[in-house]
């Protein structure tokens, strides 16, 4: 009985051509008939998502377009169908260009937010043991043992080029103390065919890639080596290579840019996605809206990986934004979302391996917001004790430090041993001395190569400004390094 009711109704929607009447009685009888039968196994589509780990339904295409309402007199009756099915009755309802929406009589304004916060993902508690019944991608030896040397490698690195900026040789340097657990384990759960487009704490991504601690001081010292030849800011590296595009000073811009690279992955039905980190800060600009709003309505395979670390320089979230955090602003514009532990190496890595999965077969984006704590100051250009405390700082570097947590975990799987910390650090110590004076010793780029590699051509304008510099240079020798070959 039931089928024949919606083989009528289809076929009554298709004679009715560009009047839908005769399908709205179908749809009516259909709906009668539901009701009096009660609930049962009669709905017409019942979309769940996928669960962690289980296979979803592959979506690539150039592209296909959600919509909340169908275009056919039968699409528009099926939905009409399953709403007054559900409610029971005669539904009054227009079909704005939006979407088919229902009427109610009372005036009701959506609250300013939920009644609770959204839950944080977690595996690993406090002490690195996992949490029962928790579920994440496993993590065999190999994997987990390469994830830990990388972590502390990222943290000794900053240490070492940190004193190495103190000292006076290099200009300028910021870390990732306290986020290693986001920029190894994001990068782990990545391919090295999806393409990072990062802020300026994403470092241990490039060095998971294959990044060389000798690339990293090459950079910081702008030497013939350097990449970016010597025209970037130390810690804006950059490679072609690893698919990691160069650092730009410029808060959130990166954003809409990996919404385009992730499109045309999708057009060329590339079995790779996009991902771009950006700070809580970040949220503020209108890049970041723009973005998560191009991306939803191109259904872009990209990753926004939010790294809400407490402090945008010296604002703190709670001035920031009165949200719940940033993950509720993906559901704002049509993205599936989650927040995720970000001092929790396993559980950021299983998110973002998910994430990727999803991107790619489903063909969305998807919005992950990390929570952590920058527990370096914001740069060498900063004191973050002039507003907050030293004791809250002190707090997060010991009881918080994921990569503390991490190692206990590793350690408990019979892993790892403390002789094989003391050799692991102090190997790395001596690479990345090693590799700093080297990338001393190595000339710099001359000043002629600021005026190339923008046109083919160089215009007549920068000869001129060439000129002016070089006729500035002979005036005022003193105030130009002496190592910068004219």
């Amino acid at each position: 009985m039931i089928a024949w009711l919606i083989a009528d109704l289809h076929m009554a929607a298709w004679l009715a051509g560009t009047s839908s009447e005769l399908a709205r009685r179908a749809a009516r009888r259909l709906a009668c008939e539901l009701h009096r039968r009660g609930p049962g196994p009669w709905f017409l589509s019942s979309p769940t998502e996928p669960a962690l780990g289980q296979q979803a339904v592959d979506r690539r295409g150039f592209c296909s377009v959600r919509r909340f309402a169908g275009d056919s007199a039968a699409a528009a009756t099926v939905d009409e169908l399953e709403g007054e099915f559900a409610r029971g009755g005669d539904l009054q309802v227009v079909d704005f260009p939006g979407g088919k929406l229902s009427f109610v009589g009372e005036m009701n304004f959506v609250p300013e937010s939920q009644r609770e916060r959204i839950k944080c993902y977690r595996v690993l508690d406090d002490d690195g043991g996992t949490i029962y019944s928790s579920r994440f991608k496993e993590v065999g030896k190999e994997l987990a043992l390469k994830m830990y040397s990388n972590m502390v490698t990222l943290q000794i690195m900053d240490t070492i080029f940190y004193e190495a900026q103190r000292q006076g040789r290099i200009s300028f340097y910021l870390t990732s103390n306290g986020e290693e657990a986001i920029n190894i384990a994001s990068a782990a759960a990545l391919s090295a065919d999806d393409i990072v487009l990062p802020q300026y704490r994403e470092p241990g991504v490039l060095l998971w890639r294959g990044f060389t601690l000798q690339e990293f001081a090459n950079q910081l010292f702008g030497n013939k080596m350097d990449y970016g030849k010597g025209r970037q800011m130390p810690i804006h590296y950059g490679s072609n290579r690893l698919n990691y595009f160069t650092v730009s000073s410029p808060i959130a811009t990166q954003l809409p840019q990996a919404v385009g690279a992730a499109y045309s992955l999708k057009m060329e039905k590339k079995d790779a996605c996009a991902i771009t980190y950006f700070g809580d800060g970040g949220t503020s600009e209108g890049d970041f809206h723009a973005a998560l709003n191009f991306a939803a309505v191109t259904e872009a395979p990209v990753v926004f990986f939010c790294r809400n670390n407490g402090w945008a320089i010296s604002t703190p979230t709670t001035e920031q934004f009165r949200s719940d955090g940033v993950v509720t602003r993906g559901q704002a514009y049509g993205i599936r979302s989650i927040r995720v532990d970000g001092n929790d190496t396993l559980a950021v890595y299983s998110a973002v391996h998910a994430a990727r999965e999803m991107a790619i077969t489903e063909g969305r984006p998807i919005l992950i917001e990390a929570m952590t704590y920058r527990v370096g100051h914001h740069s060498t250009s900063d004191d973050s004790t002039k507003y907050r405390s030293a004791d809250e700082i002190e707090h997060w570097r010991t009881s918080r430090d994921p990569i503390s947590r991490y190692r206990k975990w590793v350690q408990g799987n019979g892993w790892w041993c403390d002789a094989e910390e003391t050799e692991l650090r102090n190997n790395v110590r001596q690479e990345l001395l090693q590799a700093i004076q080297v990338a001393e010793r190595i000339p710099k780029h001359g000043l002629a190569e600021l005026f190339t590699d923008v046109y083919d051509q160089v215009p007549s304008n920068l000869r001129e400004q060439q000129r002016s510099l070089l006729d500035s240079i002979q005036k005022h020798p003193s105030d130009y390094p002496t190592d910068v070959p004219v």
